[in-house]
């Protein structure tokens, strides 16, 4: 009993304890040891003198209270009759949860003595209260100390000046670092970004490129392969005509020579990076995605940056051509409005979202054969292909 009501209450009592406040627990409360009636004695005197004989031996947390029976075949008997459990650290010793309680209480005082702001956040952080290592309570007291006093430093976490706090350390902790700074600044975490949170500097945002005219190639070095930071990606000068953005790698590879254009590989929802290339402006953008509703929603948010987007092998026709290849989308998208979608879009995107194919349908672009996508891809660029000798001169 009093090891499920400390697993059902320890976060309220530890605020309660620690803060003064009246806990919705009233203390103290009294358990019942179920005395027995004298025809049930009768029935196992042994088992009742080992009963009364244990409990005259006991030492443990709490009161316990004795009454006296007068029964007409025993005579009188002194049993033990209720116990009194007048606080939370009663209730843990019994539970077997001393040492966590213990533990979490005075690391909730330290922390609530550094950060008075922490005090009503940090029960709801039991776990590591109480089971964190000494050494990892202290990393983390002294990365939440450190980053407090340099709120905007700028720094990559490897520079913090903090002992053994290393990437995977901190990886597993991101989402705890956050809630507690979050507190600590009295804001909301909501979709806070971790990087912005702690004011540190987060890694290069990579961009995946691939050329595939060998004349532009040429003009850039050779390379036809680039992966590199948005901000140097942004700086070259790539006179291009076409420019594919495809969300899976292996797709993006798959790309043979095509005149005058280039693909970008895998940004997901990173597709805040296009705006930040002036010389997509001056091609024609073409974005093939999962005909799902995240797809559709990166196609939707992709449009923010380049409004004349468009999108290539995520129409009705398509879906419906490949019906034995679909298969379930475990986390919709919520969003129930994509403004920036064309009338088209929008209707698979909303016939997707009301099942009218099927639950939670999907099918991904690495599904469809390769020489089915490539010749509408080609089929894209038609127009220009006899303009080639034209494109990227050699220069």
């Amino acid at each position: 009993m009093l090891s499920r009501r400390f697993h059902s209450k320890h976060r309220e009592w530890l605020r309660a304890s620690l803060s003064g406040e009246a806990a919705a627990e009233a203390w103290p409360f009294e358990i019942s040891l179920g005395v027995p009636s004298e025809q049930a004695a009768l029935r196992q005197i042994e088992g009742v003198r080992a009963w009364i004989s244990a409990w005259r031996q006991w030492q443990g947390a709490g009161e316990l209270v004795w009454s006296e029976r007068r029964w007409r075949a025993l005579g009188a008997q002194r049993l033990p009759d209720k116990l009194i459990i007048a606080e939370p650290s009663q209730a843990a010793a019994w539970a077997g949860e001393a040492d966590r309680w213990s533990r979490a209480c005075a690391r909730h005082a330290a922390m609530s003595e550094q950060w008075p702001a922490l005090a009503d956040a940090l029960p709801r952080q039991f776990t590591m209260l109480a089971d964190y290592a000494d050494a990892d309570f202290t990393r983390l007291f002294k990365m939440l100390s450190w980053i407090s006093a340099h709120p905007n430093s700028n720094l990559y976490p490897r520079q913090l000046p903090i002992s053994g706090l290393d990437s995977k350390w901190l990886e597993s902790r991101k989402r705890l670092v956050m809630e507690l700074l979050s507190a600590m600044q009295g804001q909301a975490i909501a979709d806070r970004d971790f990087y912005v949170c702690c004011g540190l500097r987060p890694q290069p945002r990579l961009v995946r490129l691939r050329i595939l005219d060998h004349k532009l190639s040429r003009q850039l070095g050779g390379l036809s392969d680039i992966s590199a930071p948005w901000e140097q990606i942004a700086s070259l000068d790539i006179p291009l005509t076409h420019a594919f953005i495809v969300e899976n790698l292996q797709t993006g590879l798959a790309f043979e020579e095509l005149p005058g254009a280039v693909v970008l590989m895998r940004l997901g929802y990173g597709v805040d990076a296009l705006g930040r290339l002036p010389w997509l402006r001056r091609a024609r953008c073409l974005y093939w995605g999962d005909i799902d509703t995240h797809g559709f929603a990166i196609l939707n948010r992709a449009r923010t940056y380049l409004p004349e987007l468009e999108s290539v092998l995520m129409d009705e026709e398509t879906l419906l051509s490949h019906r034995e290849l679909w298969v379930e989308e475990h986390e919709p998208h919520a969003a129930a409005d994509l403004p920036l979608l064309t009338a088209a879009e929008q209707k698979v995107c909303q016939a997707l979202k009301l099942h009218k194919w099927g639950q939670n349908l999907r099918l991904e672009q690495e599904r469809i054969q390769w020489d089915t996508a490539w010749n509408v891809i080609q089929r894209c660029l038609s127009p220009y292909i006899k303009n080639h000798a034209t494109i990227g001169t050699d220069a």
